[in-house]
């Protein structure tokens, strides 16, 4: 019995210390999206989604795929940092499904001059090829009333 014990607790600390890389590994995922955006690297921000067949869904509809989504990014958010917005995730949980396949949710804040778009990503991570990408991506959004109540980023 003790040695069944002893070599559950040897199979389990890997397993841990494998989800705890895990998860680090999709939150930088997360931040390199988030610093590319920033700067206006829509290809930089969509390395994180899994290329050419990412599903993403925005505003009741589907993008199409990968491509779809970055062309979406260019015609409605490029051209100058005004319009691009700085964009912010915060408040993000992830739970590791499979050891390829986690899902992330969180929530995100773009400010683009007085109007302000807060909501919540719901994402899929899969592991291809030893690396985290957006497989599945729903956002729920809505725009902040100036002087309304709206929750801070954090």
């Amino acid at each position: 019995m003790k040695l069944l014990l002893a070599l559950l607790a040897l199979i389990a600390v890997p397993a841990a210390a494998s989800s705890s890389s895990d998860r680090a590994e999709i939150f930088a995922t997360v931040q390199k999206m988030e610093d590319a955006w920033n700067r206006g690297d829509f290809r930089g921000y969509m390395a994180g989604f899994k290329n050419p067949d990412v599903v993403f869904v925005s505003g009741g509809r589907f993008q199409d795929g990968w491509q779809g989504t970055l062309d979406h990014y260019i015609r409605d958010y490029g051209g100058s940092p005004e319009r691009r917005g700085k964009l912010h995730f915060y408040n993000m949980k992830v739970d590791l499904l499979a050891p390829d396949a986690a899902m992330l949710v969180g929530q995100y804040r773009l400010v683009r001059g007085a109007r302000v778009t807060e909501g919540v990503n719901t994402r899929l991570f899969r592991k291809v090829s030893g690396k985290w990408l957006i497989t599945m991506n729903h956002v729920s959004a809505y725009d902040v009333t100036p002087g309304s109540n709206a929750p801070e980023a954090k």
